[in-house]
C-alpha cells in the first residue's frame, strides 16, 4: 500500500512540477513575442489555484488507491472466511442438522411503510380466485393471489379450490386450512371476506367478469390488465390459478407470501391433531426420524417419460398411460435420465441415504400415494430401513374419515414431513419444493434433494466400483443439496423453495462455530458403515456388492435406473 501510494504521489508532483515549468516558459514565450512589454510576476492567486489544482488530483488518486485497497481487503476477509467455513464443512457434515443453522432467523415481518389493508367498502373491487392441481399447487395459487389482491387493492374472496383436477377431491378451502385463521391472520395486509356481498351481486349488470392471467406475469401486467377491468365491473375471476405471479417481487411483497405461506395457511383441526398423533408416535418411537416423500405414482412415471427397469411390462403398462396426454411429446427415455428429469425409485432413495451415512436402524416415515409396482417396488428400501412406517401403519382406524379425500390425506403426510428431523424427497415436484421453503424458513432444518444429473451419471457407472467409492461419490454429488444455509441465494429457483427475502443472518465468528462441532463430536458420533443387515442394503462385510449387483441386473435389462427431478409445473402437481 505505502509503495502505490508513494509511485502515485511521485508520478502527480512530476506531472504538477512539469506543468509548471511549461507555464514558466509559455510565459517567457509569450513575454519574447511582445519586446514593448515588460516582464510582470506570476500571480499569487494563479499559483494558488494551481496549487490546489495539484492538491485535488493527489487527493484522488490515492483516494483511489486506498478505496481500492480497501475493496480488495474486504473480498479477501470475506472469501477467506467463505473458505475456512467451507473447508470446515468439507471436512465433517452431519446429516442430521446443520452446524450453521443457529446463525440465521426468519425474518417476514411487514416493514414500517408497508400500509394497512384497504377496508372493503374503499377497495377496487372483490377478487375471486379458481385455483388448480393438487394440494400444494393450490397452496401457491392461493399464496399469490393474497398477494395480487394486494397489488390491486382488491377484496379478496376465499379462494376455491380445484375439485376436478387429476386428484378428484371435493375438498373445499374450509375442509382443509382454518378459515378464521386465515382471515384474521392477514387483516392488516388484505381484507379478505368469504364470499361477495349480495347487495354488491344484485347490483351487478353482468356475472363476474372471468380471464386467465399468463403464468409468471409480472405486478405490472395485473396493473395493466386486470385492474381497469376490475373497476370497470368491480368483480373479476381468475382462473386455473397457479404460478400465475412472478417469482422475484418487491421484497415486502415477498414477505408477505412468507406470511400467507408459513403462518396464515393452517390446517383444520381434525387434520392438525391427527398429523400431530403420527408425528409422536413416531419420536416415541425413536429419538429422531426421516421423512422420505416418494412420487412413485403409475401417472407420475407416465408422464415423466422415463424408464425405471421393469422391461417391456413397464414400458406397455406406462406407455397405455402416457396416451392420456395427446400433447406430450415422445421423450428418449436415455436422454431424460441425462438431464435428470427422472425420479429416484424407492430402491435409489434407500442406497443414496445409507451412502450418505444413515444407519440401517433409522427410523423413517414414507409419505406416498399408490407406489407403481406395490409392495415388491417398496421391498428393497424396506429392507434397507427395517423401521418403515406409513400413516396407514401408524393410525389405520384414525384414518378412516380422510381416506376419500387425497387432499386431506396430502395434508396429514406435509404436517409429519414438515415436523421430521430429516426430509428427504426422490422428485422435485410441489411438496418438494414447498416443505423445502418452509423447512429453511423455520430454521434450515435437514432437507435432502437428490442431484439429479450427478446422481445419474455416477448409478450409470455403478457396476465399475465397490461401495466405498460409491458412498463417497455420492456424498460429494450431494454438496450443496443437503439444506445448508449457503445454498440460499437472492434470485435462486422459486420463492417457494429459496424464501430468501424472509430469512435473516446473525452476526457469527468462525470459532463458534468451531466450538459447537467440537462439542458435537465429543457428545455423539456416528460410524459411516453399520453393521452387516439385507441384501438390498451395504454392510459392513459386502460394502453394498449385493445393492450394487441388483441395480446392474435391471441396467442389463433395458437400461439403468435413472433419478432426477422434474421441473415441469404441470407434472401431475401435488
Amino acid at each position: 500500500m505505502g509503495v502505490a501510494k508513494a509511485w502515485r504521489f511521485s508520478g502527480v508532483l512530476v506531472w504538477a512540477n512539469s506543468n509548471l515549468a511549461l507555464v514558466h516558459l509559455h510565459k517567457q514565450h509569450f513575454c519574447w513575442r511582445s519586446p514593448s512589454s515588460q516582464r510582470r510576476p506570476i500571480s499569487w492567486s494563479f499559483v494558488c489555484g494551481l496549487m490546489l489544482f495539484a492538491l485535488g488530483l493527489i487527493s484522488l488518486f490515492t483516494g483511489h488507491v486506498a478505496s481500492d485497497l480497501e475493496w480488495y481487503s474486504q473480498r479477501l476477509v470475506k472469501r477467506s472466511l467463505y473458505y475456512k467455513l467451507d473447508g470446515a464443512s468439507r471436512a465433517s457434515i452431519d446429516i442430521w442438522k446443520s452446524k450453521f443453522s443457529k446463525f440465521y432467523y426468519r425474518c417476514s415481518e411487514r416493514g414500517p411503510r408497508f400500509a394497512p389493508a384497504v377496508r372493503e367498502r374503499f377497495s377496487n373491487g372483490y377478487l375471486l380466485i379458481a385455483t388448480s392441481g393438487g394440494l400444494n399447487q393450490q397452496r401457491t395459487g392461493i399464496t399469490d393471489a393474497v398477494v395480487v389482491a394486494r397489488i390491486l387493492n382488491a377484496t379478496l374472496v376465499l379462494p376455491e379450490l380445484d375439485h376436478h383436477s387429476f386428484w378428484k377431491d371435493d375438498s373445499d378451502f374450509l375442509n382443509i386450512f382454518d378459515v378464521d385463521w386465515f382471515i384474521a391472520s392477514l387483516a392488516k395486509d388484505v381484507t379478505i371476506v368469504k364470499r361477495v356481498p349480495d347487495k354488491v351481486m344484485r347490483s351487478m349488470e353482468k356475472p363476474p367478469y372471468t380471464m386467465r392471467v399468463p403464468r409468471k406475469s409480472e405486478p405490472e401486467y395485473y396493473l395493466d390488465q386486470v385492474l381497469p377491468i376490475l373497476l370497470r365491473r368491480r368483480v373479476v375471476q381468475l382462473t386455473k390459478f397457479d404460478y400465475r405471479l412472478a417469482s422475484n417481487l418487491d421484497e415486502e411483497l415477498q414477505k408477505l407470501r412468507c406470511r400467507v405461506n408459513y403462518h396464515a395457511l393452517r390446517f383444520t383441526k381434525p387434520i392438525r391433531h391427527l398429523g400431530q398423533k403420527l408425528v409422536m408416535r413416531m419420536q416415541k418411537m425413536a429419538k429422531r426420524f426421516i421423512a422420505v416423500h416418494l412420487r412413485f405414482e403409475p401417472d407420475m412415471l407416465a408422464f415423466s417419460g422415463c424408464y425405471y427397469g421393469g422391461g417391456e411390462k413397464e414400458r406397455y403398462e406406462l406407455g397405455e398411460i402416457r396416451k392420456r396426454w395427446a400433447t406430450l411429446p415422445d421423450l428418449s427415455p436415455g436422454e431424460e435420465r441425462k438431464r435428470g428429469k427422472c425420479p429416484l425409485t424407492p430402491h435409489e432413495v434407500g442406497l443414496m441415504l445409507r451412502a450418505l451415512g444413515f444407519k440401517n436402524d433409522t427410523y423413517i416415515y414414507v409419505a406416498s400415494g399408490e407406489i407403481y409396482g406395490g409392495e415388491e417396488t417398496l421391498q428393497p428400501l424396506r429392507e434397507l430401513f427395517p423401521n418403515f412406517y406409513t400413516k396407514e401403519m401408524l393410525a389405520s382406524e384414525e384414518l378412516r374419515p380422510f381416506l376419500s379425500f387425497s387432499s386431506r390425506l396430502a395434508a396429514i403426510d406435509y404436517i409429519v414431513c414438515d415436523e421430521s428431523d430429516v426430509f428427504v424427497t426422490n422428485n422435485n415436484g410441489n411438496m418438494a419444493k414447498i416443505l423445502a421453503g418452509r423447512r429453511r424458513y423455520m430454521g434450515h432444518k435437514r432437507t435432502i434433494r437428490p442431484n439429479a444429473k450427478k446422481l445419474s451419471a455416477l448409478l450409470m457407472a455403478r457396476d465399475k466400483m465397490d461401495w466405498d467409492t460409491f458412498a463417497r461419490k455420492v456424498k460429494s454429488c450431494q454438496r450443496g443439496f443437503m439444506g445448508e444455509p449457503e445454498e440460499m441465494r437472492s434470485g435462486r429457483g422459486e420463492f417457494n423453495e429459496y424464501p430468501s427475502s424472509c430469512i435473516c443472518q446473525k452476526p457469527f465468528k468462525y470459532s463458534d462455530v468451531e466450538n459447537d462441532s467440537n462439542e458435537d463430536q465429543i457428545s455423539e458420533k456416528r460410524p459411516i458403515i453399520s453393521k452387516p443387515d439385507s441384501a438390498h442394503g451395504y454392510n459392513g462385510d459386502d460394502n453394498g456388492v449385493q445393492s450394487l449387483q441388483r441395480l446392474n441386473k435391471v441396467s442389463a435389462e433395458g437400461g439403468p435406473v435413472s433419478l432426477g427431478d422434474t421441473n415441469n409445473d404441470d407434472f401431475l402437481a401435488d
